[in-house]
């Protein structure tokens, strides 16, 4: 299994960050994917994946929730470490209309300066989006081409979504805890979704999977998404983990 989305250089692990990770290991996840979330986070991401001797990998991106008034200064130290090291994607990047909407227009601007960069980077772009499909869509509509690809992380969407992103032929579907919940539709509308499409994540330390849900989560608990997913398609759990991790190593070129 590989985890494509996880934030355990978060302070939430500072404690057992190495047990966290033993822990991941036993469990059978061969690879742990860092999305940045600003320029903030950088120095411990860089730390982790240092002293992880390659089991944690990064990427670099400027968090939609963090773009402020002064975003256009934070992007130069994003494009700076986009510059200077290879990365594995450019993440996570997007946005996010939930908690705030006062920079709508700064986080557009920014997730399409972003893209401009994942394109000329030839790196796969990791799209945070939340309430905010119809901004996100516009954006990603104007840059769509052969050499733009990528996952929407934890993705929430219903059957039209879905669908557009996969018409788009170089994206994915990001599938964490929220598969498992009670209250969700996700797993109807990925009855529909060939698993081609999919990777695994699991966006640690938030969204922890049935039964672990409201604790903090890990990367661990990986295979109960998987599980999850495998009810879902009524195949065996272990042919979710070899399609998802393929899909995991074609895209993010492992």
């Amino acid at each position: 299994m590989i985890d494509t989305h996880t934030h355990i250089y978060l302070p939430e692990f500072d404690v057992d960050r190495d047990d966290v990770i033993r822990r991941a290991k036993e469990a059978g996840v061969e690879t742990l994917l860092l999305p940045n979330v600003d320029e903030t986070t950088i120095a411990a991401m860089h730390e982790l994946e240092t002293c992880s001797a390659g089991y944690c990998q990064s990427m670099m991106g400027l968090h939609p929730t963090s773009v402020k008034a002064n975003y256009e200064a934070v992007l130069q130290i994003i494009k700076k470490h986009l510059d200077t090291r290879p990365y594995v994607a450019v993440g996570e990047v997007g946005v996010d209309l939930y908690w705030d909407k006062t920079y709508r227009n700064e986080q557009t601007q920014a997730f399409e300066q972003q893209i401009i960069w994942a394109k000329q980077k030839n790196l796969p772009l990791v799209i945070h989006c939340r309430d905010a499909f119809d901004e996100v869509f516009e954006v990603v509509d104007k840059h769509a081409d052969e050499h733009l690809r990528g996952v929407f992380h934890s993705f929430g969407g219903g059957d039209a979504e879905a669908q557009r992103i996969m018409d788009y032929g170089n994206f994915m579907l990001g599938i964490n805890g929220v598969v498992t919940f009670k209250n969700t539709n996700l797993r109807e509308v990925l009855a529909k979704v060939p698993m081609d499409y999919l990777v695994l994540e699991t966006d640690a330390p938030y969204l922890a999977p049935v039964p672990k849900r409201g604790r903090r989560n890990e990367p661990s608990y990986l295979g109960k998404i998987a599980e999850t997913i495998a009810s879902v398609n009524n195949c065996s759990t272990e042919d979710v983990i070899n399609q998802t991790t393929v899909n995991a190593q074609r895209l993010f070129a492992l």
